[in-house]
């Protein structure tokens, strides 16, 4: 099993980004759960790689030449994939994820787990995708996603296949369980 998690190359400016990225990161090794991301070893990026390899964890980095430096990309992985474009980058990082995990982060957070999200709804791939709403920091957002069932743009059972939550074991157990009954082996 792994766990996709995307998240920002930044702390943030509460320190409770920082500690959540670690915590995950943690929870996930001590779980046996393998992480994939992003490749960085700066920010949340950086915090979720470091404690899942400090508890001993499998991680897998996958980050694209042109970002390797300005990111900065972690050598001390597992295994570091170095890829030429943002899309291959994403296409390497989902088929060797599970489910997939949004933690606090800017743009390309959001654009990674909305990719996710609508790959999902095509019918690309059957694996959860899920946003952990660190003191609030995905509210708007999970409003505004109720608020797209209600005015007809997202049909109600694609809004549901985004699973949220504040508790980082709570969410991940959900994903966990919504990534055994993918109907295809390890959801890959």
């Amino acid at each position: 099993m792994r766990i996709c998690v995307f998240c920002g190359a930044s702390d943030g400016f509460d320190p409770a980004y920082v500690r959540t990225a670690s915590d995950v990161g943690t929870m996930l090794a001590e779980r046996g759960i393998g992480l994939v991301y992003g490749g960085g070893r700066v920010g949340c990026m950086g915090a979720v790689a470091d404690a899942a390899l400090a508890a001993g964890g499998e991680v897998i980095g996958v980050i694209p030449e042109r970002l390797a430096t300005r990111e900065i990309a972690h050598t001390g992985l597992t295994t570091l994939h170095v890829v030429r474009s943002m899309h291959e980058r994403k296409a390497l990082m989902a088929d060797n994820a599970d489910a997939f995990l949004g933690l606090p982060g800017g743009f390309g957070t959001l654009e990674e787990i909305f990719e996710v999200v609508t790959w999902r709804q095509l019918g690309f791939h059957a694996k959860p995708c899920g946003l952990l709403d660190v003191d609030g920091y995905f509210a708007s957002l999970l409003q505004f996603c109720d608020d797209a069932v209600t005015k007809g743009f997202v049909k109600q059972s694609d809004r549901d296949a985004v699973i949220s939550g504040t508790d980082p074991g709570t969410l991940v157990d959900a994903l966990v369980r919504a990534a055994e009954n993918v109907p295809f082996p390890n959801g890959r």
